[in-house]
């Protein structure tokens, strides 16, 4: 199994409250009935006041290193990763569990 993580930072200007933030968000809406590979999947907006919190968080579960790539090159995943791509700068990681 492969836990993947990935935490997005918006750009400068850009509250969680700005229309594309919100699209980008309500994009990973829903994405784990889309995709069967993904086994778990959670997403949210980051509640800590800290200056070094990153903003949106996903944390995502699946079968191994084929699923991941199924995952990441899927349609509806590039739509949503574009998005956010656009109004963020993003850290991911990716490790066994």
């Amino acid at each position: 199994m492969i836990r993947h993580l990935v935490l997005f930072k918006l750009n400068e200007g850009i509250g969680k409250d700005d229309p594309r933030a919100l699209a980008a968000a309500k994009g990973f809406e829903g994405l784990d009935q889309q995709i069967p590979e993904l086994l778990e999947w959670q997403i949210g907006w980051n509640i800590s006041p800290r200056d070094i919190a990153y903003d949106f968080a996903l944390n995502s579960l699946v079968a191994d290193a084929a699923a991941l790539k199924a995952y990441a090159t899927h349609p509806a995943h590039l739509v949503v990763a574009k998005q956010w791509q656009e109004i963020a700068t993003l850290v991911v990681a990716d490790f066994e569990v």
